[in-house]
């Protein structure tokens, strides 16, 4: 049976984990500890870490709070603006009180204004615990204009997620898509042993549009733009490379109950018809946002080609069903299963191959966050069989 014991790391609350981040990841970005003094404002505080922003440049720290996300409430809008107003006004002191100061010698600083031949200024993304987190800056011009984001492999699976997100946006830059603006790079190499991409700004402060009937012509797009193969699911290259991944995680039982159920579902659906094609890989409402011409996509480390089409489809749901609509992930689980045909139908994927796909994606899923150790990370939905395990094995065993 799946396991539902969270390791302890799962038992720290977010907050905690940010701001022990917090130290680390300053000392991957400034490690000599020598030189000048940068002062950084810490948004909102030093025990809840969300940003950092510079200290003594208001125009720059209210350009970095305006532009480090798109809030996903009302509430959450509201709360940046005020912080933007008061750093605006030079109010902030009486919101924002904790700093933190850093030695710039030796760090990423001089290393990306070299690289991209101009003067530039950054702010920090403290993000939540996650195997893929990652140091992720946001580039600022001396005028307060963002000119690009950085993100830094700094370990083994990070720097391969850079890496696979440079050529990701160098093969997208040239698939000719005509629904989905990404961004470009502007820089990629490495910088003390660590992955550096550099990656233009999309200009998510535009004003947005309605984004529900352009979400799955423009996921449809990318799945077809590098081509579309249809075989059975037994004859995929697709299968090979999953039995492949699911072999590599049976050393927990986590991914032993996966395995099996992932055994049971390509025998029983072996002759299933499939359309193949590319997905984004974590295409969310987070990574995304609709202007009036174009949908405006970004994070595109976990991009794919060969897998069975509807997968962001499926991904999309999922992820809106438990992030942005709260619902608990066990039961969004189930509703995603149930609500197949009809998530899938814009893809041109009929009902019985549309179980089959959401089935197939949630084995994907769940063999990523085993590979990726998201659970030992801390992640919060890292522990699978308290959640997305239970109904992928009893889904399978009556298809």
């Amino acid at each position: 049976m799946p396991t539902n014991n969270a390791p302890a790391a799962l038992t720290a609350s977010d907050s905690s984990l940010r701001a022990a981040y917090l130290t680390e990841v300053l000392g991957l970005l400034y490690p000599t500890g020598e030189g000048a003094g940068i002062e950084y404002l810490v948004v909102p505080d030093a025990r809840r870490p969300r940003l950092l922003v510079p200290a003594n440049d208001r125009r720059l720290a209210a350009a970095a709070v305006r532009r480090y996300a798109e809030p996903t409430s009302r509430l959450a809008r509201f709360k940046r603006d005020a912080v933007v107003a008061a750093l605006r006004t030079g109010a902030s002191g009486l919101l924002l009180r904790d700093r933190v100061t850093v030695r710039e010698s030796g760090g990423i600083d001089a290393h990306l204004c070299e690289a991209l031949g101009q003067q530039v200024r950054i702010s920090v993304h403290i993000g939540p615990a996650r195997a893929n987190r990652k140091p992720v800056l946001q580039l600022l011009a001396p005028g307060g204009t963002t000119v690009g984001f950085v993100k830094l492999g700094v370990n083994e699976l990070t720097r391969r997620l850079v890496r696979a997100e440079t050529n990701a946006l160098e093969s997208l830059s040239c698939a000719g898509l005509q629904l989905i603006t990404t961004p470009s790079v502007l820089h990629a190499g490495g910088w003390r042993g660590h992955e550096v991409l550099v990656q233009s700004a999309l200009p998510i402060w535009r004003p947005r549009a309605a984004v529900r009937a352009r979400l799955n012509p423009a996921m449809r797009e990318l799945a077809e733009a590098f081509g579309v193969t249809r075989c059975r699911l037994s004859q995929s290259e697709y299968r090979g490379r999953l039995t492949t991944r699911l072999a590599t995680v049976k050393v927990s039982d986590d991914g032993r109950v996966l395995e099996r159920a992932a055994a049971e579902l390509l025998k029983r659906a072996g002759s299933a018809q499939l359309s193949f094609g590319a997905w984004h890989g974590d295409w969310t409402p987070w990574n995304m946002a609709a202007v009036h011409d174009t949908l405006l996509v970004w994070d595109w480390e976990r991009f794919c080609t060969g897998v069975p089409v509807g997968f962001d489809g499926a991904h999309y749901a999922l992820q809106a069903a438990i992030v942005t609509a709260g619902r608990e992930p066990a039961t969004a689980v189930d509703q995603v299963i149930d609500n197949a045909p009809a998530l899938l139908a814009p893809f041109g994927v009929g009902a019985a191959a549309a179980r089959i796909t959401v089935l197939l994606y949630l084995v994907d899923l769940a063999t990523r966050y085993l590979t990726d150790r998201q659970a030992e990370a801390g992640a919060r939905l890292g522990v699978l069989g308290t959640w997305l395990l239970p109904a992928l094995v009893r889904r399978v065993s009556h298809l």
